[in-house]
């Protein structure tokens, strides 16, 4: 069951990272007070890695700034890695019988 949730609030979060980079480029291109680069950077390594890359390639934006290139996927890469730390050490166990 906490597998279940645990699970359930990544891709809560995912969603909510998707839909910051949405918003930061609604305001972009409006003119108006945007999120920062570093609060969108923070919110793809504290396990919204999938939402920003996304976020990234559908709404075409920080594309080309290398920081971005290069942290977004490194982000998804950490993300990963706590998900297979947590599952190792049994913190998190598979939902599945495998």
């Amino acid at each position: 069951m906490t597998e279940i949730i645990a699970l359930g609030i990544f891709a809560l979060w995912n969603i909510i990272t998707f839909a910051m980079y949405g918003a930061d480029k609604g305001k972009a291109k409006k003119g108006r007070w945007r999120v920062s680069e570093t609060a969108l950077i923070a919110c793809a390594f504290l396990m919204g890695g999938v939402g920003s890359f996304l976020g990234m390639r559908l709404f075409r934006h920080k594309t080309q700034h290398l920081k971005f290139k290069l942290l977004v996927p490194l982000a998804i890469i950490v993300n990963i890695c706590v998900f297979v730390l947590l599952f190792y050490t049994g913190i998190l166990e598979l939902p599945i019988n495998i």
